[in-house]
């Protein structure tokens, strides 16, 4: 019996294949698979259509996909469907991994707040209509984290949890190394004070640099809640503090000690995928999509395998 295997799939099992061999060898992952994933944010220069990006998503070997709500509604308001994308992504064998979302659920004007509720729970309503379990939460609405309000900050965050539990999708609380929730300790304050089942963070190796959190601060966290950890490096050669969103490079490319982070990742209990999220805008004006989705997944795989030394090469 003859069985043919498409590109996509030869590509995704040969990068889990190179990932799991080094897992095995020099890290402390176990072999188990996992998925590797693209936030759109890493081409959206080339500004394609929310189907276009799907497409080539997938024809890159990615196994799961975070979209933009944004591209989604522009993709409704020219005439698509919520279904009909739902099924494109299914078709292909993509993991919805999460939305991005922006909204003002946590704003200090209660007015502001009410109508930033309004918008995360359509949000989420649009999410579970494409299939997926997850979404953005950034903290928007406040200029500062002022520590005696954390509380109050859970209360905020345990509203739109429940929205999220009536929409079957759960808001993940985002980390911002630039933005006003920058530190690892506020977040998981936030989380844990809201006192929810479903309370949970979405982490980035650039915004916890950038932040000044020390990586050694993940071992107090539980891994096994985390659903999806947005992966790339920073360059060494700009200070911290100057960093801005756009200086993030390839997996590998930059500082970003994943020798040391990723087993302590496998040690929390992390399961989830490594979505690959860049601004990087000297990608944009130098290559092409197709080649920039290419390098983005093997540089990913490499840096996940740890192949080519401490950084995983170039």
């Amino acid at each position: 019996m003859k069985i043919e295997i498409t590109r996509r799939e030869m590509l995704r099992n040969s990068g889990i294949a190179l990932a799991a061999g080094g897992l095995m060898g020099t890290t402390s992952f176990s072999p188990r698979p996992f998925r590797v994933s693209l936030n759109t944010s890493t081409i959206r220069g080339y500004q394609l259509p929310v189907e276009k990006q799907i497409d080539l998503c997938a024809e890159a070997g990615f196994d799961g996909i975070e979209l933009w709500v944004s591209d989604v509604e522009a993709y409704v308001k020219q005439g698509g469907t919520v279904a009909e994308l739902g099924r494109r992504i299914k078709q292909h064998g993509l993991v919805l991994e999460n939305m991005i979302a922006f909204s003002t659920w946590m704003a200090d004007d209660a007015v502001e707040r009410a109508a930033g509720i309004q918008k995360m729970r359509q949000d989420m309503e649009l999410t579970a209509g494409l299939g997926g379990k997850y979404i953005a939460a950034p903290v928007q609405g406040i200029s500062a984290v002022v520590k005696q309000k954390l509380p109050e900050y859970s209360d905020r965050y345990r509203v739109i949890l429940e929205e999220g539990v009536q929409a079957g999708v759960t808001p993940l609380l985002e980390l911002w190394g630039g933005g006003a929730l920058n530190q690892l300790s506020d977040t998981a304050a936030i989380t844990i004070g809201a006192a929810h089942p479903n309370a949970s963070m979405l982490l980035d190796f650039y915004h916890l640099y950038r932040g000044g959190n020390s990586f050694d601060s993940l071992r107090q966290l539980n891994g096994g809640v985390l659903p999806v950890f947005h992966i790339n490096d920073y360059p060494g050669s700009i200070p911290r503090e100057a960093l801005e969103d756009a200086d993030r490079v390839f997996p590998g490319d930059g500082s970003c000690p994943f020798d040391e982070i990723l087993p302590l990742l496998q040690e929390i209990g992390f399961r989830g995928a490594f979505s690959i999220e860049l601004f990087n805008k000297t990608y944009w004006d130098s290559t092409d999509v197709v080649t920039l989705l290419k390098k983005s997944y093997h540089k990913t795989a490499a840096a996940l395998s740890n192949k080519g030394g401490k950084h995983g090469g170039s």
